[in-house]
C-alpha cells in the first residue's frame, strides 16, 4: 500500500517452550523467543532504515502507533488474511488480489 503495510505472521512459540511465572500483576508466560513488541520494533526499525535509504532521507518513517492484534483462532486468522489480501483491491489499485506483486500468497484464500 502507498501509506501503510499489513503483515500477518506467527512468532515461533510452542507450548513446550513457554514457562509460567507468577508476578504480582498476575501470571505471565515467558519464552526464549522475542515477544511481539520486540519483533515489531525490529521489523519497523529495519524497514524504516531501508526505506529512508531508498528515498534519500533520514528520521522517523513509520507512524508512532501501530495496530497490533493477537489472532485467537483459525476462523479469525482466515478473516484477517482475506482482509489483508483484498486491501489493494478495495482501494482500487487492481481488480484481483492475486495481481498484487508484493503479496506472499498466490493460492486461493478460504
Amino acid at each position: 500500500m502507498s501509506n501503510h503495510v499489513h503483515a500477518v505472521f506467527a512468532p515461533f512459540l510452542s507450548a513446550e517452550e513457554l514457562r509460567q511465572v507468577l508476578l504480582t500483576e498476575g501470571l505471565r508466560f515467558i519464552s526464549k523467543n522475542p515477544p511481539l513488541d520486540r519483533i515489531m520494533k525490529s521489523l519497523k526499525g529495519y524497514s524504516a532504515w531501508e526505506a529512508n535509504g531508498v528515498i534519500g532521507r533520514r528520521g522517523a518513517f513509520w507512524q508512532r502507533e501501530s495496530y497490533d492484534h493477537v489472532v485467537r483462532d483459525n476462523s479469525e486468522f482466515n478473516r484477517i488474511v482475506k482482509y489483508v489480501l483484498n486491501n489493494p483491491v478495495k482501494t482500487g489499485l487492481l481488480k484481483e488480489w492475486q495481481e498484487w506483486k508484493w503479496s506472499y500468497r498466490r493460492e486461493n484464500v478460504p
